[in-house]
């Protein structure tokens, strides 16, 4: 009897125990699941402040790349101008000077360097005449595409000093008077000392530069030359001298285009206009 007796409240005190047991651990479990939910809330709050702080940070990148760009672009305007003006003080200034009466060209002038031109391209081949050292590639280019083309074309004159002009010059005027001043320039008015300017003829024309214009060579030269960098100084109806078909002088190839398509001289253009195409002369 005993023995059933203590067997009853071994078993009521397990179902006891069972009982509180599991409402302890719903409320442990409802517990749980409320912390978690907070967690969760608490972590969306967060992403989305995240969210906001990666924007304003993708934003605020996005306008410092701007204006890294803008003072970028400024720092190459400004090394672009720079390096401009460097070329520009280096390139000598009275290569698109007008030179025939109107501007003098002291005795002491001398181009930067001239070189020798070849004896191929000569008229006289014993003769030695120079030219401008940065301006000979444009002039062997266009007397080499012109002797290709089959094309009989000569130099006859090229870089003159002020002394040799003075020479020359006086000649002139003991054989023609004051008629020579209709064809030739004075020292220190003539383009032969810039070393940029050339007398050409052909094999067949020789010293007779007034048959020059009548040659297949002019002709050429008139529809290609300014591809060359070299335009016709004196033309005809022009105000210092007679029509001379003879003389060319390189004044760079941006210039010699713009006064093909123009249909403008050199020397109708204003110094100012000129003076533009300096910087590239040689380019």
């Amino acid at each position: 009897m005993k023995v059933k007796a203590l067997y009853f409240w071994i078993v009521f005190a397990i179902a006891l125990l069972s009982v509180l047991g599991g409402g302890y651990l719903h409320l442990s479990k409802q517990k749980t699941i409320s912390m978690i939910m907070k967690d969760l809330s608490n972590t969306k709050s967060d992403v989305a402040t995240l969210e906001e702080i990666n924007n304003a940070l993708v934003e605020e990148l996005e306008l410092e790349k701007q204006k890294n760009s803008l003072f970028s672009g400024q720092i190459n305007e400004i090394y672009g101008t720079v390096g401009s003006l460097s070329k520009l003080a280096k390139t000598d200034k009275e290569l698109l000077q007008k030179y025939s009466k109107v501007y003098f060209l002291n005795e002491h002038y001398i181009p930067d360097s001239l070189v020798k031109i070849a004896e191929d391209y000569l008229y006289e081949p014993k003769r030695e005449l120079e030219f401008h050292s940065k301006a000979y590639y444009f002039l062997e280019a266009m007397m080499k595409d012109a002797i290709g083309e089959g094309v009989d074309l000569k130099i006859a004159s090229a870089y003159r000093s002020f002394g040799e002009q003075g020479i020359l010059k006086n000649g002139y005027t003991f054989s023609y008077g004051n008629g020579a001043n209709k064809f030739s320039a004075d020292q220190g008015y003539s383009e032969h000392q810039l070393g940029t300017a050339i007398d050409f003829t052909t094999s067949k024309t020789g010293s007779n530069f007034n048959a020059f214009d009548e040659t297949e060579a002019y002709q050429w030269l008139l529809n290609n030359a300014y591809k060359y960098g070299f335009v016709l100084s004196y033309p005809e109806g022009n105000s210092y001298y007679q029509f001379e078909p003879w003389h060319w002088r390189f004044v760079g190839k941006a210039l010699a285009l713009r006064l093909d398509e123009e249909g403008e001289n050199f020397y109708d253009l204003s110094q100012n206009k000129i003076d533009a195409y300096l910087i590239n002369i040689f380019d």
